[in-house]
Order: structure tokens, then sequence, then C-alpha cells
């Protein structure tokens, strides 16, 4: 399956004025970039105080010298960018302005303060996750409509995948990258489409595209994971021929174990796990416990909410405790 047939194009890359219908509504991707103005104390009323009468305000107070300010700014733009102006975001310089600061008693950099009609709604200190900044602003400025349509195609699309609509799922997935480029949910799902039509270097693609500290995150993680079992599966061949061998010799773990793994790569996840828990139950130590050990990689690439990863957990607590 190519990748227009998953509904977006070599590479990910979209035009930046392409435009794609979200709840019957027009939405245009939103750009990380935005211009962010430095004030002065001067400026202060007018750029914070008054203008926080009609939309909030975000005010990074920073320095030159402060490495975490550094880090946050671009998080920070980028997710006040992605309001398509229901936020503002101004930057002040402790050093060369320090009245404002000093009176609101700023003593940790960085600090960012949100204004709502003139007076400080709420704050945060230090460097956060894009999410976390999300969840700032939407506090203070409200749910964002379009995110919400995000949320509802996300999970269209997951049941679509689950249905085995895998072209119908990968083209909402595509409209959603459109939108929002670096939704992780999105590109972590069709990193796993492309693994369930055996198509290990389309997902390979994706990882490769993310900066490291994305690849940090759970949904990417889980892609990592799945990336690498399908390696390990392609090593190991047929997965009747090695449920052959364990039929022959219940006792030869090693052999469970890459029948595991296959059975896992044939998507027959819940009877891969069994295998697992059936080495763990036969011998606990076995290898350094490397049954355990690729239970857990299984959970991971699964992710923690999946009904089977649920399930194959409790009957490892099970084994464990008992």
């Amino acid at each position: 399956m190519s990748n227009n047939e998953y509904g977006f194009g070599n590479g990910y890359t979209q035009d930046g004025n392409t435009t794609v219908t979200l709840g019957g509504e027009q939405a245009t991707p939103s750009s990380p970039a935005m211009a962010v103005k430095d004030i002065t104390t001067q400026e202060f009323m007018t750029e914070v105080i008054e203008a926080s009468a009609q939309i909030p305000v975000l005010v990074d107070f920073w320095a030159t010298w402060c490495g975490p300010c550094k880090q946050l700014a671009p998080a920070l733009e980028k997710a006040v960018a992605a309001t398509r102006g229901k936020v503002k975001l101004v930057k002040m310089d402790v050093d060369k302005h320090p009245e404002v600061p000093g009176q609101m008693g700023i003593q940790s950099l960085p600090t960012v303060v949100a204004f709502v009609n003139g007076r400080p709604a709420d704050m945060f200190m230090g460097v956060k996750s894009e999410g976390d900044i999300r969840d700032f602003i939407t506090k203070v400025a409200g749910p964002d409509e379009q995110q919400n349509q995000i949320e509802l195609m996300l999970e269209k699309a997951e049941e679509l995948a689950e249905q085995g609509a895998l072209g119908e799922a990968g083209s909402i997935y595509g409209q959603i990258l459109t939108v929002e480029p670096q939704n992780l949910k999105a590109l972590s799902a069709i990193g796993h489409l492309y693994l369930n039509d055996k198509n290990v270097d389309g997902a390979r693609g994706i990882i490769a595209s993310l900066d490291e500290k994305l690849k940090e995150s759970p949904e990417v993680a889980s892609l990592i994971s799945a990336i690498e079992l399908a390696k390990q599966a392609e090593e190991l061949g047929d997965h009747l021929q090695l449920k052959s061998d364990v039929e022959a010799n219940p006792n030869d773990h090693q052999k469970r174990l890459e029948l595991a793994i296959a059975m896992n790569a044939a998507g027959m996840r819940e009877e891969a796990a069994d295998h697992l828990l059936e080495i763990i139950k036969r011998n606990p130590g076995w290898n350094e416990d490397a049954a355990r050990g690729q239970l857990l990689q299984f959970f991971e690439a699964w992710g923690m909410t999946d009904e089977v990863t649920v399930s194959s957990r409790r009957k490892l607590s099970s084994l464990l405790f008992s």
C-alpha cells in the first residue's frame, strides 16, 4: 500500500496554504512561527493590561543568560500560534526592565503569567512540555474548538483501524497532520498502519522525521518498540513452524519466546502474550527474565491502555504475586 492510499503524501509535508474540512468548516494549518514582541515597562499597560480585556495575554518573563528560558520559548510560541489569535504572547527581559517583575515578585525564570481582564489569572514557572502548555492555555482561554474536532477525528480513525478500514483511517490521520503536522498520536498511528502493511521502512521514516525530544513521548516510544518487534519477527520466519517446534518440545523456552514474537507480528497478540506468560509460569527467571522483558516490550508497543495489555498485565501480576 502506498503513502497516498493512506491519505497523506510522501514525507508527510504539506503546502502551507492547504486547507482541510473539520466538522463541516474549513480550518487552515497553523504555523509554529509567530512574531512575539519584547515589551518595555512603559508598554506593559497597553500591551498587557489593556490588551487582556480583549484576549488573554501571556507574559514570558525571561533573561538572555537563562538557558531554560531559551528552551521554553519555541514550545510556548508554537502553542500560542496554534490558537490562531485567541491568545497573545509578549516577552519581558527582566534585566532590561526589572520594575514589573519586581512588583510582581518574579524570582524564578522562566515564569509565564497569564493576564485576563487586566489581572493575573494563572502562571507557571520552568520548562514545560507542549502538552502542559496547551493545557495551561486551555485553562485560561477556554477549549480550542479545532482541537476538539481533531480529538474526535482521532477517535474515529482509531475505530476505523480496529475495524480493518485502514485506508479510511489513514486518510483521516493525513487530514489531521495537514492541520497539526506534529500531532504525535496521528504520526504514531500512521506508523502502526505501515507496520500492519509490513512496511517497516515507512514506519522508520516517521521516526526519522522527529527530533530526539519528541521520541521520548509515549506515542513515539510505542511506535519505536513496535518497529523493533517487527524487525525481530522478520528474522524468525513463519510462526506455524515455530508453533510446531514448541508443541514438540514445550520446555524449549527460546522457541516459545520466538513464537510469541512471530505471533505478535501476525496480529495474534493475546496468544503471543500467553506464550510469554507460560514461560514465566514454567521458569520465572529463565534467561535473565527474558520472557518478562519481552512482555513489557509488547505492552509498550501496544499501549498501556490497550485491552490485551490490561488483561495480560493482570495475568502477569497473578503469576508474580500468587
